[in-house]
């Protein structure tokens, strides 16, 4: 019964039924005791052991705390222990560890393990149920476990140790680390120090790290300064003014190109219908509904009337598609793919359409709405009433997918069928003109080419040798930092409650829907906005931008864009960085410009042609319309040769984050960093613009260099 149960007194007793023990191995036996007792306390008259105090008090605390935590669920070591051993009587009594004794050889004196000193020595036979292990006894056996027979224990000692050795060197990282950022916020705190002004005082109030940009932009902007002092005379980068070409990869515009197996528009009397588009927004907004507007006509096999502008009364401006684009010549550029005309014929001119319910609104439209769209719901409709006409139509027809042909005709709208009026054709040459030659603003009037004395002839043989100086180039930037921008963004720019209010009024005068929306407070924080970078870039953003990619204090920059938030107050802080800022105001004279005063989207054209011939441009906002159709128009036209500068500005809300501590060397190079990621050419993503990414097959072809 106690061999069932693994009871400790039966160790040293033979079995009921078993072969009686000889009288020179119960010898033995009694020696092993005596040693047992010298380690464990004592030994008995009956053969057990005796524990020591010490022992019995280990053992007592032990069996409390095992008891307490068998309530819980647990049982002790003892407990597992018996029912193991209830477990081995059902397939016979296992062999008592002291029977394993007399069952073999033993020397007359007893082994001691390892040769352990004799206060930790423990007989191999004392090994038993872990009640008679004391501290002691406990320690001397992990030692003596340590063995090759004990090998995943010892493994296991081995990674503690390595463990150990991990934590110790993670702490010592972190530490590094610790020391190392400080050394940033004491360096910050050292340039707080001589920034002298109320808003660095209110700076060390509440600490380094602070949104307000009227005091990081202030620090930021006096390192600029200082930065392009020191760089005046040193070379630019070269990347500054070129395209990278290292894919090897050469793509040359061919939208103009039509297949061998090309069909022509339909007969008059085969068209299934008349289109009309009365597009809205500004200048951009204009130009994709009309080369989206022509794809559909041809996937509807329609005619196209000439489309019309609606007034908005953001823009304020009544112009008319002849006031802008060459009629004639956008007509007969595209007669081979669509069939364009003026007005409606005669019979249909007097039409209701509202009555009749062929209007299309943007409602009733979805955005970026695939072909299918087109040819399941609007055919049968222009079929039937014989006229359809669009209202708005902004974005309402998908990048993908759409068939070959039909793609490669929007490309052939935008870059060569669209063109420009001679008068605003020669303003944009003016501008670019002034930009690149000789002007007042510039400086000195130095010649065209450099004097030079022949050191070989003397006297009045000496005559000057004239070298010709290499053309001035220009960066454009457009900076969409207009009153309707700022307010539409929901974001802030520094101005405290008085922009806060001003721009609130403004979003009930002309964008109401989003004001009521802001007022029940479905919209997110201003916080929120930038930090997804929704909001549009500052001026001191911006040009601190340029300033860290290298571009030298004197370079010539011609910003464009309509009145810029902020006024007079924002262009002198960008003047302090870099004084040949222009635009198109101060590039031509006021008699220039009187034939398209009260004409916003005729001035964006001079904007659209001064950044479209730039030998740089950098946009500031990747969602303006301008921006993008820009940028398409550098890449088409281009041939690798018109940079862009494209900002991720959720990237740089990052990293503007962090400027109140950061040093200028760390802000250039993530500046750097950034921008060059975006100068990658590749190949347009799926079912992004062909105005904005025209590197395609349906609109460039490429040659291998």
């Amino acid at each position: 019964m106690d061999e069932a149960f693994g009871d400790p007194g039966s160790h040293g007793r033979a079995g009921d039924g078993e072969k009686q023990v000889s009288p020179v191995r119960e010898s033995r036996l009694s020696a092993l005791r005596r040693t047992d007792s010298v380690v464990q306390g004592g030994f008995s008259s009956s053969g057990r052991t005796t524990p020591t105090l010490l022992q019995r008090s280990n053992s007592m605390s032990a069996d409390k705390l095992w008891s307490n935590s068998q309530q819980s669920g647990l049982s002790s070591p003892t407990t597992r222990s018996r029912q193991n051993a209830a477990f081995r009587t059902q397939a016979g009594p296992p062999p008592s560890p002291r029977s394993d004794l007399l069952s073999r050889p033993h020397s007359p004196v007893p082994r001691s393990p390892r040769a352990l000193p004799p206060e930790t020595s423990l007989p191999e036979s004392g090994r038993g149920s872990p009640r008679f292990i004391s501290l002691s006894s406990q320690s001397a056996f992990q030692q003596f476990t340590g063995g090759n027979t004990f090998s995943m224990k010892g493994r296991g000692r081995i990674l503690k140790r390595g463990g150990t050795v991990f934590f110790v060197t993670l702490f010592l990282w972190f530490a590094l680390n610790w020391w190392y950022l400080s050394s940033f916020q004491q360096s910050a705190l050292q340039s707080l120090e001589n920034l002298e002004t109320p808003q660095a005082d209110s700076v060390r109030q509440v600490g380094v790290v602070n949104r307000s940009s009227a005091v990081l932009y202030e620090r930021m902007l006096a390192l600029a300064a200082h930065e392009l002092a020191e760089n005046e005379f040193k070379p630019e980068p070269d990347v500054l003014w070129e395209e990278p070409t290292q894919n090897a990869i050469t793509w040359l515009p061919c939208a103009n190109q039509r297949a061998e197996d090309h069909i022509p528009p339909p007969p008059l009397e085969h068209m299934t219908g008349y289109i009309m588009i009365n597009a809205n927004g500004g200048l951009n907004q204009q130009r994709v509904a009309i080369c989206n507007g022509v794809a559909v006509t041809r996937l509807l096999n329609a005619s196209l009337v000439l489309p019309r502008f609606l007034f908005n009364s953001v823009w304020r401006d009544s112009s008319q598609f002849g006031d802008i684009y060459d009629e004639a010549y956008f007509m007969n550029h595209l007669k081979e793919d669509v069939r364009i005309v003026k007005e409606l014929p005669l019979e249909l001119q007097s039409l209701d359409l509202e009555a009749i319910e062929a209007v299309v609104t943007e409602i009733d439209v979805p955005k970026e709405a695939k072909p299918s769209f087109y040819l399941k719901h609007i055919l049968p409709l222009l079929m039937e009433k014989q006229v359809v006409l669009f209202e708005g139509f902004g974005n309402r027809l998908a990048f993908d997918p759409v068939p070959f042909d039909i793609q490669r005709l929007r490309c052939r709208c935008n870059f060569h069928a669209l063109k420009f009026v001679p008068k605003l054709l020669e303003l944009g040459g003016l501008i670019v003109e002034r930009m690149r030659d000789k002007h007042p603003r510039w400086g000195p009037n130095d010649d065209d080419f450099d004097a030079e004395e022949n050191p070989h002839l003397s006297g009045t043989e000496r005559i000057p040798i004239r070298s010709a100086k290499p053309v001035p180039k220009y960066l454009a930037v457009h900076m969409r930092f207009e009153m309707d921008m700022v307010a539409y963004s929901l974001c802030e720019f520094g101005g405290g409650e008085t922009e806060k209010k001003e721009l609130q009024a403004y979003r009930a005068l002309h964008f109401p829907i989003l004001a009521k929306l802001e007022q029940d407070g479905r919209l997110g924080t201003a916080d929120v906005q930038r930090e997804l970078g929704h909001c549009p870039l500052m001026p001191e953003e911006s040009f601190l931008m340029l300033a860290a990619l290298g571009f030298r204090r004197g370079t010539r920059i011609l910003l464009a864009g309509a009145h810029m938030y902020g006024g007079e107050k924002k262009m002198t802080i960008l003047k302090n960085l870099y004084p040949n800022i222009v635009t198109k105001e101060e590039l031509l004279t006021p008699e220039e410009l009187e034939p398209l005063r009260n004409h916003s989207s005729q001035l964006a054209v001079l904007d659209y042609l001064g950044c479209a011939m730039a030998d740089a441009f950098a946009m500031t906002d990747s969602g303006s319309q301008l921006s993008s159709l820009v940028s398409g128009h550098r890449i088409y036209h281009g041939s690798g040769h018109r940079p862009t500068i494209r900002p991720n500005k959720k990237r740089l809300a990052a990293i503007f984050e962090h400027n109140a501590t950061i040093e200028w060397s760390h802000f250039e190079n993530r500046i750097r960093k950034m921008v060059a990621e975006t100068k990658r050419i590749a190949a347009r993503p799926i079912s992004r613009s062909v105005y904005r990414h025209p590197r395609c097959l349906e609109c460039m072809c490429k040659h291998e260099v």
